[in-house]
């Protein structure tokens, strides 16, 4: 009998090593249907801080601010430059891999977006003329690696510009 209960119990603890050492199943990740751009207004922007060398002011329309299924933070991120142009992009942040993608452009307000062909994800920390998606998620779009939360938990962060620019 004692024999017997210890095989048993070596044959569990293997089943259960053997268990430990087998990685686990992830689920492959899949972006959300491409949305349409949403229509933004300029004149309730969540300023975002960017670093001293960056000229432009820019911020973040919080009522076009989602959060997909496949947990893609999606914006509309306006730019002014000191002459009062405006610029906007409709983007993603992926906040677990730390890659942008931006879907659309529109140069001047009010006028039609232009949607990217075939957009693609880029890191947010490579050497772009201008990091504004990296600060839009240090400063509330995300949370380490994962969605800063939902839209309005986003829009309270950014509004309360914890967190600024590195």
């Amino acid at each position: 009998m004692g024999l017997k209960l210890s095989l048993g119990c070596c044959l569990a603890l293997s089943a259960c090593a053997a268990l430990a050492q087998t990685p686990a199943l992830t689920q492959e990740w899949t972006e959300d249907k491409a949305m349409k751009p949403p229509a933004y207004s300029a004149d309730k922007l969540l300023p975002i801080e960017m670093p001293a060398y960056v000229t432009l002011k820019v911020g973040v329309d919080p009522a076009t601010i989602s959060v997909g299924a496949d947990d893609v933070v999606r914006y509309v991120v306006v730019m002014r430059n000191a002459s009062g142009s405006i610029n906007a992009a409709f983007e993603g942040i992926k906040c677990t891999d730390g890659e942008v993608k931006t879907y659309a452009r529109a140069s001047g307000a009010g006028s039609a977006w232009v949607s990217l062909e075939q957009p693609e994800w880029k890191s947010m920390t490579d050497n772009l003329p201008s990091r504004h998606a990296y600060a839009i998620a240090k400063q509330g779009a995300c949370n380490g690696r994962t969605a800063g939360g939902k839209p309005q938990d986003i829009i309270r962060t950014l509004q309360r510009g914890q967190k600024s620019y590195d």
